[in-house]
């Protein structure tokens, strides 16, 4: 049986990592879906993709710091398919590193409203679309902020620790209305964001970052997906407000 049969869902980020791995999955778990991002062509072919092999999907191009598109996403939902029952937040971005004392408050303000002010204005319209019949609301964090502090990434991990907060508030909020709200922690991911991270790096760059890692590896998106389709599931029917790593032991590995 499908996980997510019957299920509408809004996945911001869908272009690419994580984002399009967790729409390849969701929709072959039942879900019909309304996906996110920046780029046209890559959810036009997305789109392409999840129809050929059956499922539903419909494509909002646009900028998550928009009020106007995290409406629209809902509003597509309920339009399209008639209801709204899992969102994950998964759209980010790191905003470029480098000491508080060089960070500029433009800098800042970006980071900050790509994270966490996006995920604000995502959950303002998706909670009151889920309340009649209750849902899950998923953001992607990191455990950048939560368990360890990066130097040169204070205004990454201020974002992404705030979203935990934030989860838990809406849990709180919505409770009552069978609205669940979570956050994902995932460790590092091998993603085309991430590469980009990292220009010009030799393997020994990779090899190090893997070394954080207790399992010694980086994650593939397609396993994160997966973290991101239990709390999605009524696997995880009675989990609220809580903050799930799946980060390959970074945050507790010493060896």
């Amino acid at each position: 049986m499908h996980q997510l049969a019957d299920k509408v869902a809004v996945i911001t980020g869908a272009s690419s990592g994580i984002g399009l791995a967790a729409a390849k999955l969701f929709t072959s778990q039942g879900a019909k879906l309304v996906i996110s991002g920046r780029r046209q062509v890559a959810l036009d072919a997305l789109t392409a993709e999840i129809t050929q092999a059956g499922g539903e999907a419909v494509a909002v191009v646009g900028d998550v710091r928009s009020e106007d598109v995290a409406r629209t996403l809902v509003d597509t939902a309920l339009d399209r398919f008639g209801r709204l029952d899992v969102a994950f937040n998964n759209a980010g971005g790191d905003g470029g590193m480098g000491p508080i004392g060089d960070m500029t408050l433009k800098n800042w303000r970006e980071t900050i409203d790509t994270n966490l002010t996006s995920a604000f204005l995502g959950a303002k319209y998706q909670a009151p679309a889920m309340a009649e019949r209750g849902g899950s609301i998923i953001f992607t964090s990191s455990f950048v902020g939560y368990a360890v502090g990066f130097p040169g990434l204070a205004a990454y991990a201020s974002a992404k620790a705030g979203l935990i907060g934030l989860a838990r508030v809406i849990a709180a909020e919505f409770g009552p209305s069978a609205v669940r709200a979570n956050v994902l922690l995932p460790g590092g991911t091998d993603t085309p964001a991430n590469h980009a991270n990292l220009p010009g790096s030799g393997p020994e760059v990779r090899q190090f970052i893997e070394g954080l890692h207790a399992l010694k590896r980086l994650a593939q998106p397609e396993e994160i997906a997966q973290a991101a389709l239990f709390l999605a599931s009524d696997a995880s029917s009675f989990v609220t407000g809580a903050a799930i790593m799946a980060d390959g032991g970074v945050s507790i590995n010493r060896t």
